[in-house]
């Protein structure tokens, strides 16, 4: 990574910790359980900046809600690093799935992202179940599948598929692209491969 791309890394990482700090106290669901879309700044940097930056993001990305779902909520330290995991993992598959669909490269790529980035998350959505039926209750002798599957799946799929028509709109958005292009993502990718297209 040059330092435009760790730059931009960075200031994902930030953004969504940010988010997360703004929808947790406005969201309040029930004490653990609040709103939560900090997961859009990994879904940017994956779908925008490829594998690694969503990786790498994603992990930055959940720093904070590990420390509020985990510490400081039923987690306990478990959640340090479970949920920097997941997020990662939300990361990673959005940059797979933006060369696997070619997204930024068709036309038809607004469209697609909106299933892209329902399936961008079915990584974490396992490794959640399994975090909370058998990481939880092995190490810290709570959670259960209950858990995830009344309270935390229909809140997370709620938010990811809200999340997704916004990425479908920043997707489509010409102005966000070039501000990327220029600033951040160098070189940027569907250009470089159009480029080549035309050799």
């Amino acid at each position: 990574m040059d330092t435009k791309r760790v730059a931009f890394t960075l200031m994902m990482g930030a953004l969504g910790n940010l988010l997360f700090a703004v929808s947790y106290h406005v969201g309040q669901l029930a004490p653990g359980v609040a709103l939560d879309f900090s997961l859009l700044a990994a879904f940017i940097a994956g779908f925008f900046g490829g594998p690694a930056m969503g990786l790498v993001s994603g992990l930055l990305v959940g720093t904070l809600p590990g420390i509020m779902f985990g510490p400081m909520g039923m987690g306990s330290w478990l959640g340090l690093i479970g949920l920097p995991l997941g997020k990662g993992l939300t990361g990673l598959m959005a940059g797979i799935l933006t060369r696997a669909f070619g997204l930024g490269r068709n036309k038809h790529s607004s469209l697609l992202m909106v299933p892209a980035t329902i399936l961008a998350y079915v990584p974490e959505c396992l490794f959640t179940y399994a975090y909370f039926e058998y990481l939880m209750p092995f190490l810290l002798g709570r959670g259960g599948a209950i858990v995830f599957i009344y309270y935390i799946l229909p809140k997370a799929l709620a938010e990811v598929v809200t999340m997704s028509f916004f990425m479908a709109a920043l997707m489509g958005n010409k102005g966000f692209n070039d501000f990327l292009n220029k600033f951040f993502l160098t070189p940027p990718i569907p250009a470089a491969l159009n480029a080549s297209k035309t050799k």
